[in-house]
C-alpha cells in the first residue's frame, strides 16, 4: 500500500454512506457515521466481532479518539489492521476466488446466529491475509430484519457465482471481465456465456439462468413488499444451497507451458540449485521487507523469500500456474506468499469512478526488490520491448531487482526465435547492461553453472 498511503479519503470507500477511510500520517482510519451507530454498536456489543475476528475471518481493529474533517457526521474512528498488498478479484486463481466466496458465506450464516446479516457481498471486501480471504469492511453488517430477502444476494451472485460457473464451465479467463464490470459478472451476461449442458448444474440453473430471468421480469417493476418475504429457514436453505453449489465447482488445470515450466527446463540440477543459492545470497544483501516475483511460475524462487519471512506477492501471467501455486500455499499453510494472476504486458490497471476506486499495480508499489529470473528473453523477444523500456518498468515498481540474462545462443532464446526473424540486433549483454545502469546500480553479476546465464543484482543509488 506504500503508493496509496496519501492523507485524506480513501477513493474507493466513498459509496457507503455508513462511513469510509482516510488516510492520515501513514496510517489507515475508519470513519463510523452517526447513521451506522445502531448496526455498529450491535455489531460490537453482540459477540459477532470478537467471534468472527477469533476464527480470522473478519479484520481487526481498534477505536481512536482521532477525528477527520467530516467530524459532523462521526460517531466513531477506528483503526483496522492493514492489508499490506491490495488485490483484486481479476488477479486471483480459481481456488482463490472460491475461497473468497466460501469465506463470505461462512460470515452470513455465522452473522444470522446474531440477528446480524451482510448488507453486501462485494469481492472486494475481501482480502488475502497471511495467505488466507478475510472481511476487510468492519461497516458491511445490519440488523437483520426477519422475513427480509438476503439484500446481498445479487451481488453475490454477481461476484461470485458468476465468475466462479464461468470459470469453471467455459474458460478460466472470464474472471478479467471483473476489470469491464467493477460490480460483477451481469446475471445475463454469464447465461449467454455459459454452456446450454450448464443448465444441468442446480446451482447454475437456479443463481444464474433463473435469476437472470427474473431480474430481466421484474426490472423497474414495483414489487408488494408481502411478496418479498422469506422466512428464516428459506433463507438458510438459500445459504446452504450456494455453499454447497460453490463447493462442486471445480476447475481442472491442464498442464500448459508455464504450469509445466520446470519440467521442461535446460537448467541442469547443479545450474538451478546454484541459481537459488545465488538468489538467496542477494536478497540477503539487500534485506527487503517486500518482494514482488515476476513471471514467477508456481513460485519456486519466490518461495527463497517467502520462507525468510518475506512478504512475497507472487506473479504470473498463466492461471494455471498461479492455481498450483496457491493450492500448495493452502498445502503448506504458507502465509508469506501471495499467488496472484497478472500480465506484465498489460498490468492492472486504475478503473472505477474517475479511475480512482480500484489502483493499478503501479499505485501499489514500489516493492523493496523485483525478482525478473527467466523472463526478460519473454518480454524482449516475444513481447518487442527495447531492454530500455523493460529497465524502466522495473524502475517503476522496485527499488532493486534480482534479473537474470539469457544469451541469444541458450537453447530457450532459440526456441523463441524458430518461429520469427531474428531482428533483435541489440539483443545481447551489452546492450542489457547499458539499458538497466541508466536506472539501477550493478551491485553483483554471476554467471549461473553449467550454463551461459547471468543473474545480476541491481539497485537504485550508489
Amino acid at each position: 500500500m506504500k503508493g496509496l498511503k496519501i492523507n485524506g479519503e480513501v477513493s474507493s470507500s466513498f459509496r457507503d454512506p455508513s462511513g469510509f477511510l482516510f488516510y492520515q500520517d501513514g496510517l489507515i482510519y475508519r470513519q463510523v457515521n452517526k447513521s451506522y451507530r445502531e448496526d455498529y454498536d450491535r455489531l460490537m456489543d453482540s459477540g459477532l466481532y470478537k467471534a468472527l475476528v477469533d476464527d480470522r475471518l473478519l479484520i481487526p481493529h481498534k477505536e481512536t479518539d482521532k477525528s477527520y474533517a467530516k467530524s459532523d457526521l462521526v460517531y466513531k474512528v477506528i483503526i483496522p489492521e492493514e492489508i499490506s498488498f491490495m488485490s483484486y478479484p481479476y488477479e486471483w486463481s480459481f481456488s482463490q476466488l472460491k475461497e473468497a466466496a466460501l469465506t463470505t458465506l461462512r460470515i452470513q450464516k455465522r452473522a444470522l446466529q446474531f440477528g446480524i446479516s451482510l448488507k453486501d457481498s462485494s469481492s472486494y471486501n475481501i482480502q488475502f491475509r497471511k495467505g488466507r480471504p478475510i472481511l476487510i469492511d468492519t461497516l458491511s453488517f445490519e440488523r437483520y430484519h426477519k422475513g427480509r430477502p438476503w439484500v446481498a444476494y445479487r451481488q453475490f451472485c454477481q461476484h461470485f457465482a458468476a465468475p466462479l460457473a464461468l470459470m469453471s464451465h467455459t474458460d478460466v479467463r472470464l474472471s478479467q471481465l471483473f476489470r469491464i464490470y467493477i460490480d460483477g459478472i451481469p446475471l445475463d451476461l454469464a447465461s449467454a456465456l455459459l454452456p446450454i449442458s450448464s443448465r444441468f448444474n442446480f446451482f447454475i440453473l437456479t443463481h444464474i439462468f433463473l435469476h437472470a430471468k427474473a431480474q430481466k421480469h421484474f426490472g423497474g417493476k414495483a414489487v408488494a413488499k408481502e411478496k418479498r418475504m422469506m422466512g428464516d429457514l428459506s433463507l438458510l436453505g438459500l445459504i446452504d444451497s450456494l455453499e454447497g453449489g460453490i463447493r462442486k465447482l471445480k476447475w481442472r488445470t491442464q498442464d500448459t507451458e508455464w504450469a509445466d515450466y520446470y519440467g521442461d527446463t535446460n537448467y541442469s540440477s547443479g545450474a538451478f540449485g546454484h541459481k537459488k543459492e545465488l538468489v538467496a545470497e542477494f536478497i540477503e544483501k539487500i534485506k527487503p521487507r517486500t518482494v514482488w516475483d515476476l513471471g514467477a511460475n508456481v513460485g519456486v524462487f519466490g518461495r527463497v523469500a517467502s520462507d525468510k519471512g518475506i512478504e512475497t506477492i507472487s506473479f504470473d501471467i498463466d492461471p494455471a500456474a498461479v492455481e498450483k501455486n496457491y493450492l500448495e500455499t493452502i498445502k503448506k499453510s504458507e502465509s508469506n506468499i501471495l499467488p496472484l494472476v497478472l500480465d506484465l504486458t498489460n498490468p492492472s490497471p486504475d478503473i472505477g469512478w474517475e479511475n480512482k476506486e480500484r489502483a493499478s499495480l503501479f499505485k501499489r508499489g514500489p516493492a523493496d526488490m523485483a525478482l525478473a529470473l527467466a523472463l526478460v528473453h519473454h518480454l524482449a523477444i516475444s513481447n518487442n520491448l527495447p531492454f530500455e523500456k523493460i529497465a524502466r518498468f522495473f524502475s517503476d515498481i522496485s527499488n532493486a531487482v534480482i534479473i537474470e540474462f539469457i544469451p541469444k545462443d541458450d537453447s530457450q532464446v532459440q526456441r523463441l526465435l524458430s518461429t520469427r526473424e531474428d531482428i533483435f540486433n541489440d539483443y545481447n549483454r551489452e546492450g542489457f547492461e547499458s539499458a538497466f545502469k541508466r536506472y539501477f546500480t550493478i551491485r553483483k553479476s554471476v554467471e549461473i553453472k553449467d550454463s551461459k546465464r547471468i543473474l545480476y543484482l541491481m539497485a537504485k543509488g550508489d
